[in-house]
């Protein structure tokens, strides 16, 4: 499939490059719609890998994407029973990781352009892409501490693979957000642009990389970049094992009825 359009986002294949564009209002909350969107993309990855060098992830929203809908999980796991909300929530982080390992591990090369808010589950989306192209307006964040949660959609092992933990620990346990120019410091993003050039940029990167070998790009990717699959179901586990407190139920609650324009801002 080398075009799509589905009620969250879209892609377009065109010269060996897939463009994924997430466009779901008003920040690209990562809910069960976009969801969905994502597991075509990843049942489509095999059918587009022979012709495919390079996938580019943007944005069509004022930021790369805010996280996980928090609102969405709170209702859907209002309702139910402590035992039903963990198989919810275990049963939706299981999907998600799906997809996302699927990205990780596909043997095209991919690039997210972020530009704005890049926080939570979307920065979690960015960490599964092979290479991170940043405008200079773009912030990081993990807020989940501030909801009694850790990040769910594999940020945590895929952060630890790729940097030093001294920068995992600060912005795991303060949950502060940080600018494009301290990412690229630190090695999280490869390439700073300026501001609203990150998609122009990962588009000249992809056509660059559309000139190389195949099978020895395959190889170069999967050799240097592992994917972490035991770190990764360690953390469903703690997940769900945090989801399970009152706490975090009392604290989605706030984020729900909070009136701030931007509740999900650190």
């Amino acid at each position: 499939m080398k075009h799509f359009v589905g009620k969250t986002l879209r892609w377009d294949w065109r010269e060996g490059i897939v463009e994924l564009t997430l466009d779901r209002e008003p920040a690209n909350e990562i809910g069960t719609e976009t969801l969905a969107d994502l597991e075509k993309f990843a049942a489509a990855i095999p059918a587009l890998v022979p012709e495919t060098a390079a996938c580019i992830i943007s944005s069509a929203r004022k930021g790369f994407s805010a996280g996980a809908d928090l609102r969405e999980l709170y209702r859907a796991a209002e309702p139910f029973s402590e035992k039903e909300r963990v198989a919810g929530v275990r049963q939706f982080l299981e999907r998600i990781h799906a997809v996302f390992n699927a990205i990780d591990e596909a043997p095209f090369v991919t690039i997210a352009a972020v530009h704005g808010v890049c926080f939570g589950g979307g920065f979690e989306l960015a960490l599964a892409c092979d290479i991170i192209i940043a405008d200079k307006m773009a912030r990081f964040a993990f807020p989940e501490l501030r909801l009694g949660l850790i990040p769910g959609f594999g940020g945590i092992p895929r952060l630890k693979r790729d940097l030093g933990n001294a920068f995992v620990r600060d912005l795991l346990l303060t949950g502060r957000s940080v600018n494009a120019t301290r990412a690229q410091a630190v090695g999280l993003v490869a390439q700073l642009a300026a501001e609203g050039e990150a998609l122009k940029i990962a588009r000249s990167t992809a056509a660059q990389i559309t000139k190389f070998d195949a099978i020895t790009r395959a190889a170069a990717k999967k050799f240097i970049k592992p994917v972490p699959h035991d770190e990764l179901r360690r953390e469903i586990d703690i997940f769900s094992e945090l989801f399970t407190r009152p706490a975090v139920m009392a604290a989605l609650k706030k984020f729900v009825e909070s009136t701030d324009a931007m509740p999900y801002l650190p």
